[in-house]
């Protein structure tokens, strides 16, 4: 039985272990935090994805966490309202099909389909790699040295199995010039099921009501020529820069800046895609964000994580040798993830424009929308035919 180290226990990495665990693979989930994470804000699970979750069998739940957001309101720089329309008209997708749930109902979700199956280490991660023919040395940071036949990172964005051994992570940071800090509020403001964007050049806030209660998300998103890398792991930092950029604002700005400065799940990050020439280097490779970030404002971070595990689980069932499954997983989804990337292109957002000409633009384009239009898949969503498992649950990877 192969066995496998698997760095994240977010969206790919509790994918991939049930996968593998089905599979025959013996698996370990290593996870810097001390729990899967629960909470946090929406997001999207369509096209190719759908299929993975459904024959995961955890679809039905998914469903019954859908939030069925009613609309998205756009505000222009005095509040007043610009556009409001269904959130599947803005983003691309079909009313009725695509899932948006809270991220911890689907980590969660993910996590309970393989919490008695496989191994997790919470409150560690990977501190050295060292690969030999025939397999990987691992060193922990909290001292445990242990060997596994292949290892792979799930550990996002930021990943640190990528920087041990591909490289420092600025050289394939392909940053798209937006930075974003993200939240939770009280909700004063009667919202339910619903989202409003208030913008001006450069810069946007969000109110985002997942459901009737009290739960509201706050987003502050800017333009910047360069990503701050200084700020990643300065929080002090982060609100300074944030406070910095949205000083004189109006609308509810200075309410959600004050809430920003205080709020103790304050999630900073730039918007941004890894763009790296392979994969897999050894016994080691990469799947969800850690290996083909999209961004944020491609909404398909979470789905290209679910497609990635499923197609990697698969080819190294199906392959012996471990080269040539890590080979023919990309070969099998390196499109499909170009296409994702591609929904959102250098030197600005749709729905975030950094200068005056671009916000108008978007704006006659949001108005001209109003009419909610008949659902419209984006083709890049759905740009994959998943291929039905490889083997039946409960027997052994060749």
């Amino acid at each position: 039985m192969s066995t496998v180290l698997i760095s994240g226990a977010s969206i790919a990495g509790p994918a991939l272990a049930y996968w593998l665990h089905r599979y025959g693979f013996d698996v370990t989930v290593v996870e810097k935090a001390d729990a899967v994470r629960g909470g946090g804000y929406p997001i999207d699970v369509r096209g190719t994805a759908l299929d993975v979750v459904r024959h995961m069998g955890i679809l039905p739940q998914l469903r019954e966490a859908h939030i069925h957001t009613r609309r998205l309101t756009f505000l222009d720089a005095d509040g007043e309202k610009i556009a409001s329309l269904r959130p599947d008209a803005v983003a691309g997708g079909v009313e009725g099909r695509d899932i948006e749930v809270r991220r911890g109902d689907l980590t969660s979700a993910l996590y309970d389909t393989v919490r008695d199956d496989v191994e997790f280490l919470f409150n560690d991660s990977i501190d050295t790699l060292d690969q030999r023919a025939d397999g990987v040395d691992v060193r922990f940071r909290s001292g445990i040295e242990r060997s596994f036949d292949l290892v792979v990172g799930a550990d996002g964005l930021h990943s640190n199995t990528r920087a041990l051994v591909f490289g420092p992570e600025e050289q394939f940071h392909h940053y798209i010039g937006y930075c974003f800090a993200g939240f939770t509020m009280r909700n004063d403001f009667g919202l339910s099921h619903e989202g409003l964007l208030w913008n001006k050049p450069g810069r946007a806030a969000v109110l985002y009501a997942v459901g009737d209660g009290d739960e509201l998300h706050g987003f502050l998103n800017f333009a910047r020529p360069e990503p701050p890398f200084d700020a990643f792991r300065d929080p002090a930092t982060q609100r300074d820069l944030v406070a910095s950029v949205f000083a004189g604002d109006g609308w509810h700005v200075p309410l959600m800046v004050d809430t920003m400065r205080n709020a103790d799940d304050l999630f900073f990050d730039v918007v941004s895609q890894i763009h790296l020439p392979r994969w897999s280097s050894g016994r080691v490779a990469l799947v969800g964000d850690a290996a083909h970030a999209p961004s944020f404002l491609t909404g398909q971070g979470s789905s290209l994580a679910l497609v990635g595990a499923y197609m990697l689980a698969r080819e190294l069932a199906m392959t012996a040798d471990h080269t040539e499954a890590f080979a023919a997983y990309e070969g099998s989804i390196r499109e499909f993830v170009r296409l994702n990337q591609a929904l959102v292109t250098d030197g600005g957002a749709t729905m975030f424009p950094s200068t005056a000409e671009a916000l108008e633009q978007r704006n006659a384009a949001l108005r001209d929308l109003s009419a909610l239009p008949e659902d419209a898949e984006e083709p890049a969503h759905s740009a994959l035919t998943l291929p039905e498992p490889a083997l039946p649950a409960g027997l052994p990877a060749r």
